[in-house]
C-alpha cells in the first residue's frame, strides 16, 4: 500500500527543507549527478542522460509509492537546491528494504548537512515503515558515505558485504534481522534488481548511497 505524501513531504529539519522531488528539479540533478567530486568512490560518473533517468525514476517513485527521496535545500534558502537524500523501497537478497540515499553540492561539504538529512530520513522510515528494514551500500573506500550512515543509526554488517564489478562494498543495515546473510560472493542479479528499484547509475547499487562530502 502506498504511503500519504503529506506524511513524507515538505520536512524541516535544523538546517534544512526536504521536499517531493518535481520535473524542474532536472538541473539540479543533472549539476550534483555529473559533479565528477561527488563520483570519486563511484565505477561511473553519470552522464546527462542516465542523471535524467535517475530523475525519473525518482519521480516515478513518489507517483507509485506516495514517498521517496527529497530535494533538499537550506531553509533559509528554500529555492535553491542543494542535494538528495531520502529513503526507496527496494529489494535485496529478496528482501524488501529501504534504501538510503544521499548526495549533496560540493559547495554545501562540511556543514553536516548529509548527517542531518539521513537522520531524519531513517527517523521518518522507522515511525511510518517499521517493518522495512533501512539499508545504506557504498564502496569500501568511501569512509564519509559509512561515517553518514552510521550517524543515522545504521551499522556495518560484514557479512553481508559483497563485491560488484571488482569492486568492495560496505553494507549498513538498521532492523535487518541477525543471522539473514547471502552476500559474501558476486551477486550481480541481485544488485541489478536493487538497481532497478533505486534508480543507481550504475548496474551496481554503489551509487544509492553515495555520500562523498558530510
Amino acid at each position: 500500500m502506498s504511503q500519504n505524501p503529506a506524511n513524507w513531504s515538505p520536512v524541516t529539519t535544523e538546517h534544512l527543507l526536504l521536499r517531493r522531488l518535481e520535473r524542474t528539479d532536472y538541473e539540479a540533478a543533472l549539476r550534483i549527478h555529473t559533479d565528477p567530486r561527488t563520483n570519486l568512490h563511484n565505477p561511473v560518473t553519470p552522464t546527462a542522460q542516465s542523471a535524467a533517468k535517475l530523475l525519473q525514476d525518482f519521480l516515478d517513485h513518489w507517483d507509485r509509492e506516495g514517498f521517496g527521496y527529497w530535494a533538499v535545500a537550506e531553509r533559509d534558502a528554500p529555492g535553491t537546491v542543494i542535494g538528495f537524500t531520502g529513503l526507496q523501497r527496494a529489494t535485496v537478497d529478496d528482501r524488501d528494504i529501504l534504501n538510503l540515499y544521499y548526495r549533496y553540492d560540493p559547495a554545501v561539504w562540511g556543514r553536516g548537512y548529509a548527517k542531518e538529512g539521513a537522520r531524519e530520513a531513517v527517523r521518518r522510515g522507522r515511525e511510518l515503515l517499521p517493518e522495512l528494514p533501512v539499508l545504506a551500500r557504498t564502496t569500501a573506500s568511501n569512509i564519509l558515505s559509512q561515517r553518514t550512515a552510521q550517524a543515522a543509526g545504521l551499522q556495518h554488517r560484514p557479512e553481508l558485504d559483497r563485491h560488484y564489478a571488482g569492486l568492495p562494498e560496505v553494507y549498513l543495515v538498521l532492523g535487518w534481522p541477525e543471522g539473514s546473510a547471502d552476500g559474501s560472493a558476486e551477486t550481480g542479479a541481485v544488485a541489478q534488481k536493487a538497481s532497478a528499484a533505486t534508480g543507481s547509475t550504475t548496474p551496481s547499487p554503489v551509487n544509492s548511497s553515495s555520500a562523498t562530502g558530510p
